[in-house]
C-alpha cells in the first residue's frame, strides 16, 4: 500500500509538472486570438473623420474672425482713403493669387504637414506686423494673413479629399460651418470692441487662435494625406493643372460660383462698415451686422436639408437669384443707410445658403488622381475675388459713391444664376439612388 501510494504520488507529481501535449496544444491555439483585439497604431493614426475637419476650421475660424472686421477698420484708419483700402486689397489679392497657384508645386518638395504648419506661422507673422502699428506694415500684415488662408485652405481641401467620401461632402460643409459659427459670429463684433478697447487685443487673440491650430492638427496626426501613385517624373507646372481645369466646365462653372459668392461677401465686409461710417452709423454698426449674419451659420444643418430636399440645382439658382435682388434693393436705398443695412443683412442670408451648398458642384467634380491640383485651383477663388472686387469697386468709385459697389455684385450674382442652369438637375443625390431610379424604369 505505501508503494502505491508513493508510486501514484510520483505519477501526480510527474502529470502537473510536465503539461501534456494537448495542454500546450491549446495554450498555443488559444493564445493568438486576444492579440487582434488590442487596438495598436504603430505607424498610422485612425482616419480622420468630419468632426476632426470641423474641428481645425473652427480654430482658423477664430483667427479670421476676429480679423474679419478689424483688418478692414485698420487699413482704412492707417490710410483715410477708400480707393487706398481697394488698391491694397487689389494688390495683396494677386500676390496671393500668384502663390496659391504654387502650392501645389510646393508640395512636392515640402510635405503637406510642414505646409500646413506654415499657414499658422503666416498668421502668427501678420499678427506681429500689425501689432507694429505703421502704415507699411498694415499692408504687410493683410499679405501675410492672406498668404496663411490661401495655404489653409489648399491644403485643408486636399485633406478633405483625401478621406471624405463623395456622399459626405455636403455634410462635411455643414457640420465645418456648424463648428465655425460661434467663431464667425462672436469674433467680428469682439474684434472691433477689442480694437476700441486696446488695439492689440484683437490681434493677440488671432495668434492664440494660430497657435491651437497647429497644436491641434499636430495631435490629430493627419501626416500627408493619400498618394494615388508614386511620382514617376518631375512635378508639371500649375500651367499644366490649370490646362486641365479649363478643359472641364463642370469645374469651371463650380469655381464661377465660388469665386462670385466671394466677391459678395468681400463688398459685405469691406465696403459695408465704410459705408456706415461714411454715412454716420458708426463702425460698430458693420460688426453687429456681420456677426448677426454669421450666427446664420448655426442654421447651416437645417440648410443642408432644404438643398437636400430641393436639390443642389435649385438651391444654387434660388440663392443667386435672390442674393441679386437684395443687393440691389440696397444701392436703390442708399439714401436710407438703415434699409441699406437691412437688405445686404438679407443678402448675407442667401450668401451662407451658398456657403453651404455653393461649393458642392466644383468638389462632385474632382477627380481622385488631381485631388491636390485642383483643390489649388479652387481655393484661388477667394485670390480671384479679392483682386475682381477692389479692381471693379476702384471703376465704380469713379463715378459712385460707395453704394454703386453693391449694384455691381448683384448684377455678377445674377449672372451666376444664369450660369447655374446649367448644372444636372439631379446633383448631389446618392449613385445608388440614381441606379435604383434607372432599374424601376426600365422595368
Amino acid at each position: 500500500m505505501l508503494a502505491r501510494s508513493l508510486l501514484g504520488m510520483s505519477r501526480a507529481e510527474k502529470t502537473s509538472s510536465t503539461p501534456s501535449r494537448k495542454v500546450t496544444h491549446r495554450i498555443t491555439t488559444k493564445a493568438p486570438m486576444f492579440t487582434p483585439r488590442t487596438p495598436l497604431y504603430l505607424s498610422h493614426a485612425p482616419t480622420p473623420r468630419v468632426e476632426h475637419f470641423a474641428l481645425i476650421a473652427a480654430l482658423e475660424a477664430g483667427v479670421r474672425g476676429i480679423l474679419l472686421s478689424v483688418m478692414p477698420l485698420v487699413v482704412y484708419r492707417a490710410y483715410g482713403d477708400e480707393s487706398v483700402v481697394s488698391a491694397i486689397y487689389l494688390a495683396v489679392g494677386i500676390a496671393s493669387l500668384c502663390y496659391g497657384l504654387m502650392v501645389p508645386w510646393v508640395t512636392r518638395y515640402i510635405p503637406r504637414r510642414w505646409t500646413f504648419t506654415m499657414a499658422g506661422m503666416f498668421y502668427l507673422i501678420g499678427v506681429s506686423f500689425a501689432l507694429s502699428g505703421h502704415p507699411e506694415f498694415i499692408a504687410a500684415a493683410l499679405f501675410c494673413n492672406a498668404l496663411g488662408t490661401v495655404t489653409f485652405t489648399v491644403c485643408l481641401s486636399a485633406y478633405v479629399l483625401d478621406y471624405i467620401s463623395r456622399q459626405d461632402l455636403g455634410r462635411n460643409e455643414s457640420t465645418r460651418m456648424l463648428f465655425s459659427a460661434g467663431s464667425w459670429t462672436a469674433g467680428p463684433v469682439a474684434g472691433v470692441f477689442l480694437l476700441n478697447w486696446w488695439p492689440p487685443a484683437p490681434f493677440i487673440v488671432a495668434a492664440f487662435f494660430a497657435i491651437a491650430l497647429v497644436a491641434v492638427f499636430w495631435w490629430l496626426r493627419m501626416g500627408n494625406g493619400k498618394q494615388i501613385t508614386k511620382a514617376a517624373g518631375p512635378a508639371p507646372s500649375p500651367l499644366a493643372y490649370l490646362d486641365r481645369f479649363r478643359q472641364q466646365p463642370r469645374l469651371i462653372a463650380g469655381w464661377s460660383f465660388a469665386v462670385i459668392r466671394s466677391c459678395g461677401w468681400w463688398v459685405y465686409i469691406v465696403f459695408l462698415p465704410i459705408y456706415c461710417i461714411q454715412n454716420g452709423l458708426g463702425d460698430e454698426v458693420g460688426g453687429i451686422a456681420m456677426s448677426t449674419s454669421n450666427g446664420l451659420l448655426f442654421l447651416t444643418p437645417f440648410m443642408l436639408r432644404v438643398v437636400r430636399r430641393l436639390s443642389v440645382r435649385t438651391a444654387v439658382r434660388a440663392s443667386f437669384a435672390l442674393g441679386a435682388a437684395f443687393f440691389i434693393v440696397g444701392w436703390l436705398t442708399s439714401s436710407i443707410p438703415p434699409l441699406t443695412v437691412a437688405a445686404l443683412m438679407a443678402a448675407s442670408v442667401l450668401l451662407v445658403m451658398l456657403d453651404v451648398c455653393g461649393s458642392l458642384p466644383f468638389l462632385m467634380a474632382v477627380k481622385p488622381s488631381e485631388r491636390t491640383e485642383m483643390a489649388a485651383v479652387y481655393s484661388s477663388f477667394r485670390d480671384v475675388s479679392g483682386i475682381m472686387t477692389p479692381a471693379v469697386a476702384g471703376v465704380v468709385l469713379l463715378f459712385s459713391p460707395v453704394a454703386g459697389v453693391f449694384a455691381a455684385v448683384g448684377v455678377a450674382m445674377f449672372g451666376a444664376y444664369l450660369i447655374a442652369g446649367s448644372l444636372h438637375p439631379r446633383l448631389g443625390e446618392p449613385r445608388l439612388a440614381r441606379d435604383d431610379d434607372r432599374v424601376a424604369v426600365a422595368e
